[in-house]
């Protein structure tokens, strides 16, 4: 099948003027807080990660490690919300957003749950250079954290 010049003009002229659209539609302030925020998830992780792999013992347990891992941890998780957290960066909304909806209108309840994150994270820098049991145990209070608000207001990996 053989388009026409037309065809493919109005073709060409959609697309341009589809991407224009998206483009003028795009808020660089709602996509630089997903950024962020995604940014500060990755670094819970990545120190969690470390943790979790010397309480399991994949990893050998050393104090100076984990004590850094955990104040790294506790750094990230008590970071401002109210610049990363912005009304309008739910998934769906904005690009690369996992945020459930539930975290503006459950605003209470988010934040009760990212408070637990602090608090259990502030007893993982008191555990972490102790000793490896208590490490494991201050991992417990981490993980339920973590979980404790996916559930509720983290959706589903696009």
């Amino acid at each position: 099948m053989r388009l026409s010049s037309l065809a493919m003009t109005t073709l060409g002229v959609t697309a341009v003027t589809v991407a224009a659209f998206a483009a003028s539609h795009a808020n660089p302030a709602l996509e630089g807080a997903v950024k962020a925020r995604n940014a500060q998830m990755g670094m819970i992780s990545y120190h969690t990660g470390l943790l979790g792999s010397m309480a399991k013992g994949e990893t050998p347990y050393d104090a100076a490690t984990a004590t850094a891992a955990a104040e790294n941890l506790a750094a990230a998780a008590s970071m401002n919300r109210a610049v990363l957290w912005i009304a309008g960066t739910e998934q769906g909304a904005v690009a690369g957003s996992r945020a459930k909806a539930e975290i503006w209108s459950d605003a209470a309840g988010f934040e009760e749950k990212a408070i637990g994150l602090e608090t259990a994270a502030a007893a993982m820098v008191e555990a972490a250079g102790t000793d490896l049991e208590a490490l494991r145990g201050a991992m417990k209070g981490v993980g339920d954290a973590c979980g404790a608000c996916h559930k509720p207001y983290r959706g589903p990996q696009n």
